[in-house]
């Protein structure tokens, strides 16, 4: 199947789409003269039902970009500037080996530092030949925190693991709350499935910093300040004890301190938590009513509220609302931060940790990545990226990219284009489109594992991460019979894993005959009677976090910059919260380069509130500089009251480009959240002035 597939000039071909995205639709392409022409959305998966989104219908572009980088290069200018020059794959793997060689011997292993993410979503590419040869090298470990770990680390400390509702059910509530997500960018199928329930008699409700694209699709928008949703899901807690909403059974039969959480949220008055929040108190009070008298209510626990210093907190608030109801036993009921525990794989046979000469090597937070390459003592020496694309996407972009300036950093990319981080780079090797690679794709939404097999062979000389690492160890010397196993014997052995239940019956044959598996959801049925929990219960109060520190119930916790119960005033120093989501065309720093896409986006903005635009002087279209004590932010404006005043939104991360030279990440901190050690983006305060 595969080499037919890449050898066959014309036809129509499956595969996956790669992108870091709950969706992870099943793909059709179509081949004329052995080049991908269109990209379509496959009718016959069970989820993604044929609908895709416009950036991976417009995926060939990608591929095929004109700066996609097809050769092996060194280079031969300054550090930023992006001179470089051709060299040979023996050239690049010899110069890449003798650096790290005599690095380990002057410097030790953990002098060398991985740097990857999600920038492809195949579980080979990301979680398999690359961990084996870092933790054979025995580099310095990454934790890969700058997306999801406060939120999962939140929803577990409420329900064990990282598995809720199952989206086809969703359709079934006839109440669906979306907390903090733009789903009909970042997750349009649940979307589509919002939409058979409200066609069914279903409300929907969107509550978030900003009136963004879902916002105005649902029936009641809530806007609040940022950081502050902890205190609304507690508050909403107050209102369904005070007025007898909770279902007094399940919270006996199922939960460990409801007694305490019932008197803890006394204090959460509906006036307290408008103060607060910013919301009115008759919609606080509608709210607790629509939601606690619901037969079936869902909540869909979006990717922003984790991005804050209370991020971890916030999520746990929001977890523990549907037991109140009692809603996990509803059909459809319940909530969802993320399904990825329901298809757990063996990452041990993927990565290989009993390689690593130093167990107790170091963890460098990809976070802190500028405060990393600051380090004196113990400094690291190399960074080897891919996947990633840290001068875009990491917090405080001045001291990242202070870091990678540094003359004595050997730096290695791997990557598909010339980006922002690959400038810096020491030698910059061409890497394969997921359409190019042999992968296992794994949805952290629906319950659906799928095969991507090459459906074109793999442009100028690029390699996939599999390809790429097996050289590296093979050049280090490296005798294990790991760096020889091919892809089907990796994805054979990830999906043999009998601790996972909900995996039985997911073969790598049945994947090559029908391209995507379910997985076995029969354990689900039972779930309530064994939570990963200490305690085995649903934890409204949880003695793990109480030990760590931490409030022990669902509890607001002011942000460290930003609202402290009472909007900012002109007297503080920078009176304003600054938020970054992504935009409806780009996905994190992917797409930024395409022109197709940029048309789309037209350019940066930074949406402002009329309020706050009048008191500074600040018209809609005028250039602005937003700044803060981390770095300035050059914007145009738009004047817009689609968040609460004292609230500025720039949507997008762009890369530097024709009049870019700066990016909104030059603003955010490099704090760590509440749990997790997770990313701190949204806890921004800046001030905005007119050009």
């Amino acid at each position: 199947m595969t080499q037919a597939m890449i050898h066959q000039e014309n036809g129509v071909f499956p595969a996956v789409c790669p992108l870091d995205c709950p969706d992870t639709c099943g793909l059709l392409l179509h081949k004329e003269n052995g080049k991908i022409v269109k990209v379509t959305g496959n009718p016959d998966h069970p989820i993604t039902q044929g609908a895709i989104c416009n950036k991976v219908r417009n995926m060939a572009h990608r591929v095929y970009h004109p700066e996609r980088v097809l050769y092996p290069l060194r280079r031969v200018g300054p550090k930023g500037e992006g001179a470089f020059e051709r060299i040979s794959w023996d050239e690049a793997i010899q110069e890449i080996t003798g650096r790290y060689k005599k690095l380990i011997e002057e410097h030790g292993s953990e002098s060398i530092l991985p740097y990857s993410f999600y920038g492809n979503m195949g579980i080979l590419s990301v979680d398999g030949m690359d961990r084996r040869f870092f933790n054979r090298l025995g580099a310095s470990r990454l934790k890969q925190s700058i997306c999801n770990s406060a939120g999962n680390e939140g929803w577990k400390s409420v329900m064990g693991f990282n598995g809720g509702t199952v989206p086809e059910d969703t359709v079934h509530a006839d109440v669906i709350i979306v907390w903090g997500g733009n789903i009909v960018s970042t997750n349009m199928h649940q979307v589509v499935l919002a939409e058979k329930a409200r066609k069914a008699g279903a409300k929907v409700v969107v509550i978030d910093v900003h009136k963004n694209q879902t916002g105005q699709w649902s029936d009641w928008f809530i806007p609040l300040f940022p950081g502050t949703d902890a205190a609304l899901a507690v508050g909403l807690m107050h209102i369904m004890f005070r007025d007898g909403m909770v279902n007094e059974e399940f919270l006996r039969q199922y939960t460990l301190g409801h007694e305490a959480l019932r008197e803890h949220v006394k204090d959460y008055t509906p006036e307290h938590v408008s103060s607060i929040t910013g919301i009115p108190v008759g919609d606080i009070e509608k709210l607790a009513d629509l939601y606690g008298r619901a037969d079936t209510s869902y909540i869909h626990i979006g990717n922003g509220l984790q991005h804050h210093d209370n991020g971890g907190l916030t999520v746990r608030s929001i977890a523990a609302l549907p037991a109140l109801t009692g809603q996990w036993l509803k059909r459809g009921g319940g909530a969802a931060k993320s399904n990825g525990g329901y298809n757990s794989m063996d990452s041990d046979a993927l990565e290989r940790p009993d390689l690593r000469p130093n167990p107790n090597a170091r963890t460098i937070n990809m976070n802190r990545i500028g405060e990393a390459l600051a380090m004196t003592e113990q400094p690291i020496k190399s960074v080897f990226v891919y996947c990633s694309n840290p001068l875009v996407v990491a917090p405080d972009t001045g001291r990242v990219r202070e870091g990678f300036a540094r003359e004595d950093l050997f730096t290695v990319v791997h990557d598909l284009f010339m980006t922002d981080t690959a400038k810096y780079a020491d030698i910059l090797l061409p890497a394969t489109s997921s359409f190019e690679n042999t992968d296992l794709f794994a949805s952290y939404w629906h319950q659906y594992i799928q095969l991507q097999e090459p459906v074109i062979p793999a442009l100028g000389e690029s390699k996939s991460n599999v390809e790429l690492f097996s050289m590296l160890g093979r050049a280090m010397g490296f005798t294990d019979p790991t760096f020889h196993e091919t892809e089907e014997e990796m994805m054979a052995r990830a999906l043999d894993f009998p601790d996972n239940p909900y995996l039985n019956g997911v073969t790598l044959d049945k994947l090559k005959e029908h391209r995507h598996v379910k997985l076995d959801m029969t354990p689900l049925e039972t779930f309530l009677d064994r939570l990963p929990t200490p305690s085995g219960r649903i934890e409204l109060y949880s003695a793990q976090l109480e030990q760590a520190g931490l409030p022990p119930l669902p509890t607001y916790v002011p942000l460290k910059e930003g609202y402290d119960g009472v909007r900012r005033g002109r007297g503080h120093k920078y009176p304003l919260m600054f938020i970054s989501p992504p935009n409806h065309n780009f996905l994190n720093s992917t797409f930024a380069n395409v022109d197709k896409h940029q048309k789309l986006e037209k350019e940066p903005a930074l949406q402002i509130h009329p309020e706050d635009a009048e008191e500074r002087g600040v018209e809609d279209g005028d250039m602005v500089t937003v700044y803060n004590d981390r770095g300035t932010y050059e914007v145009r404006a738009k004047v817009t009251d689609k968040m609460l005043p004292g609230t500025v939104v720039s949507q997008g991360l762009w890369w530097e480009g024709e009049g870019r030279k700066q990016r909104a990440n030059a603003l955010t901190p490099d704090r760590l959240s509440d749990m997790g050690e997770g990313a701190t983006f949204f806890s921004t305060v800046v001030e905005v002035k007119r050009h």
